[in-house]
């Protein structure tokens, strides 16, 4: 082992960086193995009195986390897939236990996928997604009650003028939503028929980057945020639906500004962006 004080900066710091990796591999195994070890009451023959104080003497780990992986491995006796990645140490309790909560036997070789190739935060992403979709099933269901019609109360920040115009509309009687329905309905008329005509003249690139009117016309359907449901963060960069690979074109009408977390949740579908990662693990 080379003196840490005789290396240079970059080789002291992948040094360490390979170190923790290799520690948080083994530290993710030890403590998939320790559900076996309770179940067999192997701690007694440290002279421990429980699993927890054997984790702590053998492996440093806490009680929280012990106490953690015990629960997940009950969590997943009905999905196996997960249950495997847990006891085997392959994927961090972290990402196991966010994606337990909509977990089940349908789902789990998506999640089990998913789990191996996104970071924490996509992780958390997906699970927020997947909850909201089944909210939205949910809620679409009919009631056998009468229902009044849906109204909805929003802030939003309008100049002076427009917004007493808009007043002075109602005012007089006059259907504001009806008339912002027709400017909205507009508005994406001329965003399609734009992109149609973007459409027409794209042809197969060499170059990856994207000219600035395809990205004005997305700018004006998405504005600066993720074009994915629900979520409100800044995007990132400017996804191409179908893979480049297959179809090097800047057609706007396939593609979609995204942020890094679901950027990285679409990169999943593409089976070579999948071995590549397993790969880099």
């Amino acid at each position: 082992m080379v003196d840490p004080t005789l290396m240079s900066d970059e080789v002291l710091l992948s040094v360490c960086v390979r170190y923790g990796e290799e520690a948080r591999k083994w530290r993710n195994k030890f403590l998939g193995m320790l559900p076996e070890v309770n179940r067999r009451r192997l701690y007694e023959r440290e002279g421990c009195s429980s699993v927890v104080e054997f984790a702590k003497k053998v492996g440093g780990v806490s009680e929280e986390q012990v106490q953690q992986v015990l629960r997940l491995k009950e969590k997943f006796e009905e999905v196996p897939v997960l249950q495997e990645l847990l006891v085997s140490g392959t994927v961090s309790m972290h990402k196991l236990e966010r994606v337990a909560s909509v977990a089940g036997v349908e789902n789990q070789e998506f999640l089990a996928n998913q789990v191996q190739m996104l970071s924490r935060r996509a992780v958390d992403t997906l699970v927020r997604d997947l909850k909201h979709a089944d909210i939205n099933s949910l809620s679409g269901q009919r009631s056998a009650l009468p229902t009044i019609s849906e109204t909805m109360q929003i802030s939003v920040m309008v100049d002076a003028d427009i917004g007493e115009q808009l007043q002075n509309l109602q005012e007089r009687g006059i259907d504001i939503n009806a008339e912002l329905r027709v400017f909205l309905e507009q508005r994406k008329r001329e965003i399609q028929q734009e992109k149609e005509e973007i459409a027409a003249t794209c042809g197969p690139t060499s170059s990856r980057y994207i000219p600035a009117k395809i990205r004005n016309v997305i700018g004006k359907e998405y504005g600066m945020k993720c074009s994915r449901t629900g979520c409100n963060k800044p995007s990132v960069d400017t996804h191409h639906e179908k893979r480049w690979s297959l179809d090097p074109t800047h057609d706007p009408h396939y593609l979609a500004p995204l942020c890094e977390e679901h950027h990285e949740i679409a990169h999943t579908i593409d089976v070579k962006y999948q071995e590549y990662k397993k790969r880099k693990q």
